[in-house]
C-alpha cells in the first residue's frame, strides 16, 4: 500500500514537471520566423512582393476579360451601318485588349489589309507585354525563394559543425541546436514562399493564354468582317 502511495507521488512529480517542459516546445509562427536568422527577412519581403504582384495581375486580367458578349455583334453592325465614329466610341468604352484591338482594327479602315492585320498585331503584342508584365519577377522569386532557404540551410549547418569543431571533447547537443534549428526553419520558409510564387505564376499564365486566345479569335472575327462592303460616314 505505502509503495503505491510513493509511485503515485513520483509519477505525478513526473508529469508536473514534464508539463511546463511541453510547453516551451510549443512555438508560434513567429517564434519561428525569428530563430530562422536574417534570412527570413528577405523571404518575407519576397512573400509581401509575389502577393502584390498576383493581386495586381489577377486584378488586371479579371478586369481585361470583362466584356459584352454581343460587343463584336454590336462592331459589325454598326460598321456595316458606316458609323464608323460610333463604333470607335463603343470600343472606347471598354478598358479591354479585345476593345483596343478593334478600335485599332476600325481606324485603319480604307487601308491595305495586310496594313489593317499588320496594325492590329501589333497592338495584340503591345497588349500581350503589358499583361505578362511582373511574371518574370512572380517566376523568380518561385526559383530563388527555395535556393535563398537552402543558403539558409547550409549557413545553419555551417555554424553547427563550427561550433562542434570548437567545442573539442565538450560536445553539447545545445551547442547545435541553434545552427539545425535555422536550417529548417529557413529551408521550410524558403519552400512555402517558392510554392505560392510558382502556383501563382501558373495561375496568371492560364489566364493569359486564355485572354490571348479570346484575342487572336477576336483578330480573325474583325479582318473576316472588314471583308464585307462598308459604307463610310
Amino acid at each position: 500500500m505505502l509503495f503505491n502511495l510513493l509511485q503515485a507521488a513520483v509519477d505525478t512529480t513526473a508529469i508536473a514537471q514534464a508539463a511546463p517542459l511541453q510547453q516551451e516546445m510549443k512555438l508560434s509562427l513567429i517564434d519561428m520566423a525569428v530563430k530562422g536568422g536574417w534570412l527570413m527577412i528577405v523571404l518575407l519581403l519576397l512573400s509581401i512582393l509575389a502577393i502584390y504582384i498576383f493581386g495586381s495581375k489577377w486584378w488586371m486580367i479579371r478586369k481585361a476579360s470583362k466584356i459584352d458578349k454581343n460587343f463584336m455583334k454590336d462592331i459589325h453592325d454598326l460598321i456595316h451601318e458606316g458609323k464608323i465614329k460610333s463604333a470607335t466610341a463603343l470600343c472606347q468604352k471598354y478598358d479591354s485588349p479585345v476593345a483596343r484591338l478593334v478600335e485599332k482594327g476600325i481606324e485603319r479602315i480604307g487601308r491595305p489589309l495586310q496594313d489593317i492585320q499588320t496594325a492590329v498585331e501589333n497592338m495584340g503584342n503591345v497588349e500581350v507585354a503589358r499583361l505578362e508584365k511582373g511574371l518574370p519577377m512572380l517566376a523568380t522569386i518561385a526559383g530563388g525563394a527555395p535556393m535563398i532557404g537552402f543558403l539558409g540551410t547550409v549557413s545553419g549547418m555551417i555554424e553547427a559543425f563550427f561550433r562542434m569543431s570548437t567545442a573539442g571533447n565538450n560536445i553539447d547537443i545545445t551547442l547545435l541546436s541553434g545552427g539545425i534549428y535555422e536550417a529548417m526553419v529557413t529551408t521550410v520558409g524558403g519552400l512555402f514562399v517558392g510554392i505560392i510564387a510558382y502556383f501563382g505564376y501558373n495561375f496568371l499564365t492560364s489566364q493569359i493564354s486564355n485572354l490571348v486566345f479570346k484575342m487572336e479569335n477576336t483578330t480573325i472575327e474583325f479582318i473576316d468582317m472588314i471583308h464585307e462592303p462598308v459604307v463610310n460616314e
